[in-house]
């Protein structure tokens, strides 16, 4: 899904893999013109990083790998970038590390130690995961040491039964898992020519939310980075980490910075009548300070991509400076409110390819309710809308003008596969209150909605 809507919505030429075939042939059913679709292939670690047929790479990405493999497909992997990985390229890579997962990690060779010996052979995933579940459940109820000694695994354990099973076979019972360090995974690639650049989830950027100002102080002593980035995974009690690496960065000059910042475009990413002036850190949920966010977002609220130099000029006089754009920016990235936008140039390449990815997307609603992204032109990336909202596009495009004919639409297509929407949880019990739902979902659809997907060149 990712690598289709991002080959798609970007210049960039993309190329992946997936040991899963099933998977492998789902991403090619998805792509459309073959100059824009990604090379996708069903290859194990070691076929794909020594095919001759692959380019040098300006990004390499892994996202939820280098935990789950072998040290051996670790050593495959860290070569390939090596060896593939252009100078000045980046690579993004996500990991479990410690010491978050250190409680968990004992429960986790509990499960996985049930499930292989326990468990009756042929006895298929999802009922080997809830026997485990529920024996794991049953032994913290002794009142075993183990649990008193870490309570917080107890709750840990009852929200693992709220995941579906496929997730937890995967981040469970994986017969490889290992949860690194950063120190360890400093090792793996500083080897490799790579050097840390930073975390890749904008909230980590900002200390005042999730850690106090004697931990940031404290974490400024340290003069080694590397062994700061350990430590402060012990005060965050960090357990997923998503990171940059860079092969052979360049520090920008403050004056580079500043202009290359201005020259940042920047588009909403949410409804304007929706945004909270909130946010979730580790630490704390903060009141974000309207004399600044307020005239930041209202340089946006007309839903088209915007240099940060306009906003700038636009909260001019309000007392908000580059600095204070900056962070706020971080902040309303990081919490889903703002998306950074592509050039017009890009857009405008880029939009024939999405229109077709959405409109194959969009069709595979009429049946199904897997697939909650579609791929924005103008961000270059994916954009969450609703399996009801993707039905209600569709029936725009075939000509219907009115939310009450949307939910219509809807209605039919949800009665012809004896499909319920769900209020509060529950499936409503008639067709009546089915339409009456959906008539409501299409009025929101049209008041907060459609403009922003418009803005984000997911609909006309």
């Amino acid at each position: 899904m990712s690598i289709n809507i991002h080959g798609a919505a970007s210049s960039t030429e993309w190329y992946g893999t997936d040991f899963n075939p099933t998977q492998a042939a789902f991403a090619k059913d998805l792509a459309g013109d073959p100059a824009k679709a990604a090379r996708i292939f069903d290859d194990a670690f070691d076929a794909f990083c020594n095919r001759s047929d692959l380019p040098d790479f300006d990004f390499i990405s892994l996202h939820g790998i280098w935990s789950w493999i072998s040290d051996s497909n670790r050593a495959v992997i860290a070569d390939f970038i090596r060896r593939k990985l252009k100078v000045g390229g980046v690579l993004y890579i996500s990991y479990n590390t410690q010491p978050g997962w250190a409680a968990m990690a004992p429960l986790r060779d509990l499960l996985t130690g049930h499930s292989d010996t326990l468990a009756a052979p042929g006895t298929e995933t999802s009922k080997r995961i809830e026997s485990a579940l529920d024996f794991a459940n049953r032994l913290l109820d002794t009142g075993a040491m183990y649990g008193r000694a870490n309570p917080s695994v107890a709750e840990h354990l009852k929200l693992l039964s709220k995941h579906p099973s496929n997730y937890l076979a995967h981040e469970y019972f994986n017969r490889d898992w290992m949860p690194m360090p950063f120190s360890r995974m400093a090792e793996w690639l500083e080897s490799q020519k790579l050097s840390f650049a930073g975390s890749a989830h904008y909230l980590d950027h900002v200390d005042a939310l999730n850690m106090t100002a004697d931990q940031v102080t404290f974490l400024n002593e340290i003069p080694d980075r590397r062994f700061r980035e350990t430590a402060k995974d012990f005060v965050v009690n960090q357990r997923f980490r998503r990171d940059y690496w860079i092969r052979g960065p360049r520090r920008l000059a403050p004056l580079e910075k500043a202009e290359r910042f201005r020259a940042q475009r920047i588009v909403m990413g949410m409804p304007f009548a929706k945004v909270e002036l909130k946010a979730k850190g580790l630490l704390i949920n903060a009141d974000l300070k309207e004399e600044i966010y307020r005239p930041i977002l209202n340089a946006l609220n007309d839903y088209q991509p915007h240099y940060v130099s306009d906003i700038e000029q636009a909260v001019a006089g309000s007392g908000v400076t580059l600095n204070h754009i900056l962070q706020a920016l971080v902040i309303l990235a990081g919490n889903g409110t703002v998306y950074p936008a592509q050039d017009d140039a890009a857009i405008q390449q880029a939009r024939p390819a999405t229109d077709a990815l959405n409109a194959r997307l969009c069709a595979q609603a009429r049946y199904s309710t897997e697939i909650s992204y579609l791929a924005s032109p103008v961000t270059g990336g994916g954009v969450f809308v609703t399996r009801l909202e993707q039905l209600f596009m569709l029936a725009r495009d075939a000509g219907l003008a009115q939310p009450g004919e949307w939910a219509k639409f809807a209605a039919d297509l949800l009665e012809a596969q004896n499909q319920r929407v769900l209020i509060e949880g529950k499936p409503v019990e008639s067709l009546e209150q089915q339409l009456e739902e959906l008539g409501k979902q299409a009025v929101n659809f049209a008041e907060l909605r459609l403009d922003l997907l418009k803005g984000l060149g997911i609909t006309g």
